[in-house]
């Protein structure tokens, strides 16, 4: 059984590219695999290996400055989700595009799993996903807006457009595991809102917590592994990834005609060219090849 990590943490990191090196080895050496973004304000992504390795990159983690207090979930797997272990230098943990957002300064009010259905049930409640439209197709609350985004970045500029809806209204967010939510919720109270609200963990941790009979959430949520969707308990939903442009498909979308296993799906049928769609098709064999030797393939 391998555990799964996922994490997040804001602080200031002086030389990210420093912390790089030695966390990649450890993680290789631990056998622990998956993608962690560095940046100069933090840390995120999600891991997966034995429990003794997972626990190890934690702790050389919290170790880290200002990291002390990181925070992970966790989910177990009787298969590795990932192929390799990326650890990657960005300008951002999560990209917004909005530099004067320091979520290290002030954010929303967290609330706890056990009350986010109360408040999302009053009436001068708008509740907002912040997350992508192709994520938001799968699942989400009851009576949630989608801001319909490709992209978090898009956020600031849906709301500078929409802002008018939302008079006299407090704002609920909520994203998969919160960081998202850090953010947007920071750059709101820029904006001169007061009561902002985000739920503490995400929607993983209100899977987890909150019993499938007591839910408000419909569907699956989208993770960014091989499980690619999971609902309450953690559980994954039968989701399948379109290995073209990485978005969820249900099992029956596999019948459509656009549908070509590793090469296209009814969402990207009409986005890559001819001389892409080879490179997919070539990958897909040598995927196809690997599976028939029992081999591994990075390129899954």
């Amino acid at each position: 059984m391998l555990t799964i990590a996922a994490l997040y943490h804001f602080t200031r990191f002086s030389d990210p590219a420093a912390i790089r090196g030695p966390l990649l080895a450890l993680c290789q050496a631990q056998g622990v695999k998956g993608s962690l973004l560095l940046a100069a304000e933090g840390v995120n992504g999600t891991i997966a290996g034995p429990r003794a390795g997972i626990d190890a990159v934690l702790a050389h983690l919290r170790a880290l400055p200002g990291c002390a207090d990181l925070t992970h979930k966790e989910a177990q797997s009787d298969t590795m989700p990932f192929g390799r272990m990326k650890v990657r230098l960005k300008r951002e943990i999560v990209t917004m595009g909005q530099p004067d957002v320091d979520p290290r300064a002030r954010v929303g009010h967290y609330v706890a799993p056990q009350d986010w259905n109360d408040l999302i049930s009053q009436p001068d409640v708008a509740v907002i996903d912040t997350r992508n439209a192709y994520e938001v197709a799968i699942g989400s609350f009851d009576g949630a807006i989608d801001p319909q985004t490709a992209s978090f970045g898009e956020f600031p500029a849906w709301w500078a457009a929409n802002k008018e809806r939302f008079h006299n209204k407090r704002i609920a967010m909520f994203c998969t595991g919160g960081i998202r939510c850090e953010k947007s919720t920071n750059y709101l109270l820029g904006q001169g809102l007061d009561e902002v609200y985000h739920l503490q963990g995400g929607i993983l941790q209100y899977l987890e917590d909150v019993p499938a009979e007591q839910s408000l959430w419909r569907g699956g949520c989208f993770v960014f592994d091989q499980r690619v969707a999971v609902g309450h308990g953690l559980r994954p939903t039968g989701h399948i990834m379109c290995h073209a442009c990485r978005r969820p498909l249900e099992p029956a979308d596999t019948q459509r005609t656009a549908y070509e296993e590793g090469v296209q799906c009814h969402h990207c049928v009409d986005e890559f060219d001819t001389a892409r769609r080879e490179r997919f098709r070539e990958r897909q064999r040598q995927i196809t090849l690997a599976d028939q030797r029992g081999m591994a393939h990075l390129g899954r």
